[in-house]
């Protein structure tokens, strides 16, 4: 069984995005794991401001298999896109197809400067032209698995892989 140290991969991404940011860079976590990373982010890096937070559910292509996924955040942007440079994060880089319906939703609120992608982990199986600047790990999963970040009471991360059944259809990242 896989076993990754997803507070050891945070140290790594929180090292490796200082590279990435600029002043006036504003960090947007993609709900949910994304979200809990810029949050930390944000503080952990004395950044000013508030993160900000995004949604995938309306731009998915896979909106009407999925519908309204139970416990999904929406977007919150406190800052103007227009003209910002934005690093995007998230928890777990798969198809790629979040990615796509999230830059959507982006440009639905303006038109950024700049947007650049970093990851805690990039476990390849795109099937989107996309990648990140900056990934924490790189690994590679069965399709029959699914690899997500959880956050205990006390704000710690772990990372849980499920095993999709036979018989379940395959669901994008």
């Amino acid at each position: 069984m896989l076993q990754l140290d997803a507070e050891a991969l945070y140290t790594e991404l929180r090292h490796g995005v200082q590279g990435l940011l600029r002043p006036e860079t504003v960090l947007v976590g993609i709900w949910s794991g994304g979200a809990w990373l810029a949050e930390r982010l944000q503080k952990d890096l004395g950044r000013p401001g508030a993160h900000g937070v995004i949604s995938s559910t309306l731009h998915r292509d896979d909106f009407q298999a999925r519908g309204l996924a139970a416990g999904t955040g929406p977007t919150q942007l406190p800052f103007a896109i227009e003209g910002s440079h934005i690093l995007l994060l998230d928890d777990v880089l798969y198809t790629g197809r979040t990615l796509r319906a999230v830059v959507n939703e982006l440009f639905d609120f303006g038109r950024p400067a700049s947007v650049t992608l970093a990851v805690l982990v990039d476990r390849g199986g795109r099937e989107m032209p996309v990648s990140a600047a900056f990934s924490a790990a790189k690994i590679v999963l069965p399709a029959s698995q699914r690899l997500s970040l959880r956050r205990s009471d006390d704000g710690a991360f772990s990372f849980r892989v499920d095993v999709r059944p036979d018989d379940a259809p395959a669901r994008p990242a």
